[in-house]
């Protein structure tokens, strides 16, 4: 992720240059608008709606790369910021206020949002990020073509979750996996039935723990203590906005939690392998820009998935607070959070 970042930032320093001379400031970035004080843009502002379904770290650094793409952009850019605090009736309000706005694009960070805005229009262009399946959730007709009004960036790596089964099989001394998430999320009920797949042909075996909001989560976490070997939480957006709670019961009781992304490795889970949601925000950016200058409809852009490689990453506080003892060839295959 930070490889890639720093690819970023050389290509784009001649223009950072610029706008260093320019005396743009990083706190003028951050108030909302792009426009006008950074380089030459172009003459007319364009708003761009964002709705993000709650808070947490991986949908927060995907918003943050969206609004990087366009900020380093020609485009002049105002945004209208809102969070819908893990509330699809939240999400469904944000979605028929951007549409009375009349913003010109709207920017769906996760399933519910997006759903949501393309329930409230077909007429202003969406893009969405954080979505596991868009075509199951049916924001889009295919990959290759999705139609209407919308198009986007799935968070998917199609080996993710294959590959950390795979790890757990053969690199742990489990035989349980203890999956927690909101059956009620189409985001997470994709993913569980990938890890049941997956789990095919090993001696591997599931058990559940479901929530309904995150107040759920720790207790939903106490209820696998003396059923799973390991804890599984995939990108869930229930569960990962109260990730520490979680950490905290798989701390105490020596049970290492593998995580679907590099963000709630950060926050103290186990191991992940994952992609940058920085990356991806800022890759589905560049979709909005495509759009936003008039040089492609939604339905002229195909969906995409994660661009960046899907790498390994153990936080090796997280394993020593969990009872995991590093091996030694796990050196050639991860990369180490310290």
């Amino acid at each position: 992720m930070r490889r890639k970042w720093t690819k970023i930032v050389g290509a784009s320093f001649l223009s950072l240059a610029l706008l260093a001379a320019c005396g743009t400031s990083d706190k003028e970035k951050e108030e909302g608008s792009a426009g006008g004080k950074d380089k030459e843009k172009s003459a007319e502002t364009v708003t761009v709606g964002i709705s993000q379904y709650v808070t947490h770290r991986s949908l927060d650094a995907a918003t943050k790369g969206f609004k990087a793409a366009l900020e380093e952009s020609d485009l002049d850019v105002k945004f209208n910021d809102q969070n819908a605090q893990g509330d699809p009736n939240n999400a469904a309000s944000i979605a028929q206020n951007l549409v009375g706005d009349k913003v010109d694009l709207i920017f769906a960070n996760a399933t519910p949002s997006a759903i949501a805005a393309l329930n409230e229009t077909k007429d202003i262009p969406i893009v969405f990020t954080s979505v596991t399946d868009p075509v199951g959730s049916k924001l889009v007709e295919s990959m290759e073509k999705p139609g209407g009004n919308v198009t986007g960036t799935s968070d998917t790596h199609p080996d993710a979750i294959p590959n950390t089964v795979k790890f757990i099989d053969e690199q742990m001394d489990a035989k349980t996996i203890g999956l927690i998430f909101n059956a009620g999320e189409q985001n997470s009920q994709v993913q569980i039935d990938a890890v049941k797949e997956a789990v095919k042909g090993t001696d591997l075996k599931t058990v559940e723990a479901t929530v309904s909001t995150s107040a759920e989560v720790k207790q939903a976490a106490e209820s696998l203590i003396g059923r799973a070997d390991v804890f599984y939480v995939i990108t869930d957006n229930t569960v990962v906005s109260a990730i520490e709670t979680v950490v905290q019961v798989a701390s105490d009781n020596d049970i290492p939690l593998f995580v679907g992304e590099h963000d709630s490795v950060e926050a103290g889970g186990f191991a992940a392998y994952g992609t940058s949601y920085y990356d991806l925000g800022y890759q589905t950016g560049k979709m909005a820009i495509q759009i936003l200058k008039g040089e492609k409809t939604p339905d002229q852009i195909p969906a995409e998935y994660p661009s960046g490689d899907l790498d390994l990453l153990i936080n090796k506080k997280a394993a020593e607070d969990m009872g995991v003892k590093l091996k030694p060839e796990w050196d050639d295959i991860a990369e180490y959070l310290k």
